[in-house]
């Protein structure tokens, strides 16, 4: 039975930790991995998860196998926890996704950022209307890769389906500016993981989603108890002890200019590194070269180390 409403935007005010997609060497899906890894973090005491997100490499998932590793998801964990399940594409792929995770009983559906070209504020609100009118499972948007204006992000929050919202852009300002403008009921959630969640906690943040803390979830525990507690020292200390490996994943990678390339092989790295399962990546993500994993595992040991002085 999934979680009620009111239940889902408790638990968006926490840690979401991704499920990434274990990949072997033929690029084949290990679901066991999936479960282990989420029965670890759940152990760990992550309560809210995201299955067939960006960082589980949703782009480069076929339809049924965001449904499957959903599926995979869910059954792994207890009924406690909390899944949000991505959704995106056409209005038709999208809807087909939300039915088929409504009879696999996902607690709020994950709207992925839109990958037009050309976008149209009041046209992705249809979208979600559309969306929204298809099911009784809460919405949560993924405000990421555009420019929207205040407005806008006001607007979304008045959605009757909307629950929450991830905000994934780097723009402090606008985010008070939209929470001000909209609605109090739904719950803003920081998309950019631990290295902003002390900033955009106080313009009215109520959780954040892991980066470092997908392998290493007391992290992103600690920092959020300190949040709420109005620790801002401790949670300034907990923060920087992340931001070298999350300024590791900001890297282009070897013969690209991207930044952010080696984003998902990073934290595969620092789930292998913490005794998890990350796997192979799939095309058009490439894995880390030798001298990255090097580089990774040196930073990842000093994260340890800093972990056990100051938490454990």
């Amino acid at each position: 039975m999934p979680l009620a409403e009111a239940q889902v935007k408790e638990q968006l005010r926490g840690v979401a930790a991704g499920l990434l997609t274990p990949f072997d060497e033929n690029r084949a899906i290990e679901h066991w991995k999936i479960e282990e890894n989420a029965q670890s973090l759940y152990d760990g005491g992550i309560r809210t998860f995201l299955a067939a997100a960006n960082i589980s490499e949703y782009h480069s998932l076929s339809q049924s196998e965001r449904v499957d590793v959903t599926e995979t998801s869910v059954d792994a964990l207890p009924s406690d926890a909390c899944i949000l399940a991505g959704v995106g594409g056409s209005t038709d792929n999208a809807t087909e996704l939300i039915e088929a995770y409504d009879r696999l009983g996902v607690d709020a559906m994950m709207i992925m950022p839109p990958d037009h070209t050309y976008l149209h504020e009041q046209g992705l609100l249809d979208y979600y209307r559309k969306l929204g009118s298809v099911t009784e499972t809460p919405l949560v948007p993924y405000v990421r890769g555009f420019d929207p204006s205040v407005e806008y992000l006001g607007d979304l929050t008045r959605l009757d389906s909307v629950a929450g919202i991830k905000y994934a852009l780097k723009d402090p300002i606008k985010l008070g500016a939209g929470i001000s403008a909209g609605s109090d009921d739904v719950v803003w959630v920081d998309g950019l993981a631990e290295p902003f969640a002390v900033s955009y906690w106080a313009e009215g943040v109520e959780g954040f989603s892991a980066g470092v803390s997908n392998f290493r979830p007391e992290v992103g525990l600690e920092l959020f108890d300190a949040l709420s507690s109005g620790d801002w020292e401790r949670a300034r200390t907990l923060r920087n002890i992340c931001l070298p490996y999350q300024n590791f994943r900001d890297r282009t990678g070897q013969n690209n200019v991207i930044e952010g390339a080696i984003s998902v092989p990073a934290v595969k790295e620092g789930l292998e590194l913490a005794g998890l399962h990350g796997g192979h990546v799939r095309e058009p993500i490439r894995p880390l070269d030798p001298e990255e994993e090097a580089r990774a595992e040196e930073i990842y040991n000093q994260l340890d180390d800093d972990i056990s002085r100051l938490i454990d």
